[in-house]
């Protein structure tokens, strides 16, 4: 008997994955024609990591997905690694004939000849037809550099001040700047972050953009997105950090000092994420995506036929708060259309050792809670479906640390290294907690912490419960909504 798609064991029913086979990073999302692109590096032929393809999927809503045919194969110039995709809205590449079209700008990966030594170049392919068909660009490969083996992942964006292209390529243990006039010529501009930061791995995936500060247009910051690949003498695996600085269209200028490292994400589920390319103006979000997955054992994640799926769409801003200019993530608002019934509590009191308990009347949902004074240091919400396999979020009020604790949360005997307890620093106001089939999560404060968090359990949980281990704790108001699934009955 086939199985049926998107109904096996484990499947993520509202984050995308593709319909089988193996799935890491997003490359390539640009919004164009009313559609959202996403590509992601794709193995077509397995479900473990192998030679990479740009798999590809369109959206109208950021939330239900058509898988397309792969757009990228390999070529003689090597495999498809990470990259991005821009719309040329003034033909700057001479690419076409009439009116605007989609360059991707990728990474292409083989060995030097007659060497086991990696090679990593960018080139370029360009679509007429709203991505539907690539055709490889002819100069390719258009920007190589024989002296970095790590040359990877190029981000690409159009800077209006300078009226230049400019590309933000991992390079090892920071981020090379060029630019161009036409995509195809590059220039050296600079260089950051050798001593800035985290450097517990090998740096990918950059991504840099502009966003106002605590929404006033008139004062403005740029975010750039470091993730850092996966080290054994460090028990979170692959995480993205970010800085905060200023970006003139060739230097990057750190606001903070080299020492300061800011997170993403506390979780150990969002990796190599980057932003949407040409949102409209009028739309005016920075939105992002990210893999649902850890380096440290996502080859081995127990599902069968397909692996990975990606976070939930999530719209990124700046606030300022006593420590400095902070990222805020928030699920895109398009969510809306896959909410369905929900049930509200309003002012509800957990006493010690007195929980309260509400049945999950669907595995898969939204859970929100507004918080007020509470007397209680440690109190928390689980997710469970028997007493020994749970999801267990907990605030330890004495030390403003929030906790996601997926010990117990189901399988976890293909690694050593997933059974995690995610910590995070927080003043805890309100949780918004998202449900999927093996994935939670959890933004605390409106989305000033994240956590993203994979779970394999056997079955789906069936309890919430409220607790409070000493003190009592006042909820003003707990909302659980049913959420549905995107993909066709």
């Amino acid at each position: 008997m086939m199985k049926q798609l998107y109904k096996e064991k484990y499947r993520q029913q509202f984050h995308f994955s593709p319909e089988e086979k193996w799935m890491n990073d997003p490359n390539g999302m640009v919004f164009f024609n009313n559609e959202y692109h996403l590509f992601y590096q794709y193995h077509p032929f397995g479900t473990t990591w192998g030679p990479m393809h740009w798999g590809h999927a369109v959206s109208k809503n950021l939330i239900h997905w058509e898988q397309l045919p792969i757009a990228l194969f390999p070529d003689e110039h090597g495999e498809i690694f990470s990259g991005s995709a821009v719309v040329d809205w003034n033909n700057t590449s001479g690419l076409f004939q009439n009116g605007p079209g989609l360059v991707a700008i990728y990474t292409s990966a083989d060995n030097y000849p007659d060497s086991d030594r990696p090679r990593q170049r960018q080139s370029l392919a360009y679509s007429t037809d709203n991505g539907r068909t690539w055709t490889k660009f002819e100069g390719n490969p258009v920007l190589s550099d024989v002296n970095i083996t790590d040359y990877r992942d190029p981000k690409v964006f159009w800077h209006e001040e300078t009226n230049k292209w400019v590309m933000v390529l991992a390079t090892g243990q920071s981020i090379t700047i060029y630019t161009s006039p036409n995509l195809k010529d590059w220039e050296f501009a600079s260089e950051f972050g050798n001593n800035s930061g985290s450097h517990d791995g090998v740096w990918e995936c950059p991504d840099l953009f502009q966003l106002p500060v605590d929404g006033d247009e008139g004062i403005q910051k740029w975010v750039l997105l470091v993730s850092i690949g996966d080290n054994h003498d460090f028990k979170e695996g692959s995480r993205t950090q970010y800085f905060i600085g200023q970006f003139d269209g060739t230097t990057f200028v750190n606001d903070n000092s080299d020492e300061t490292i800011l997170w993403m994400d506390y979780g150990r589920d969002n990796y190599a994420g980057v932003s949407w390319s040409d949102i409209p103006a009028e739309d005016g979000r920075r939105i992002y995506i990210g893999w649902m997955s850890n380096w440290r054992y996502a080859n081995q994640v127990p599902t069968e036929d397909w692996r990975s799926a990606m976070t939930l769409p999530r719209v990124l801003s700046l606030a300022s708060n006593e420590a400095g200019v902070r990222l805020i993530q928030k699920v895109a608002a398009e969510i809306e259309t896959i909410r369905k019934s929900s049930e509200v509590y309003q002012d509800l009191t957990v006493e010690a050792n007195q929980p309260a308990i509400f049945n999950m009347f669907s595995p898969l949902m939204e859970v929100s809670i507004q918080l007020e004074n509470q007397t209680s240091n440690s109190f928390g919400i689980v997710f469970q479906n028997s007493e020994d396999v749970n999801t267990v979020i907990r605030y330890d009020a004495e030390k403003e640390m929030l906790l996601v604790d997926r010990t117990k949360a189901g399988d976890n005997s293909f690694s050593e290294s997933f059974p995690a307890v995610q910590e995070a620093y927080v003043k805890l106001e309100n949780l918004q907690i998202i449900i999927d089939t093996s994935s939670i999560e959890v933004f605390a404060n409106d989305g000033k912490v994240a956590f993203t968090s994979l779970i394999f359990p056997n079955q789906p949980y069936e309890k919430i419960v409220l607790f409070s281990n000493e003190g009592n704790i006042r909820v003003s108001s707990l909302k659980l909504t049913e959420l549905d699934s995107i993909w066709g009955k």
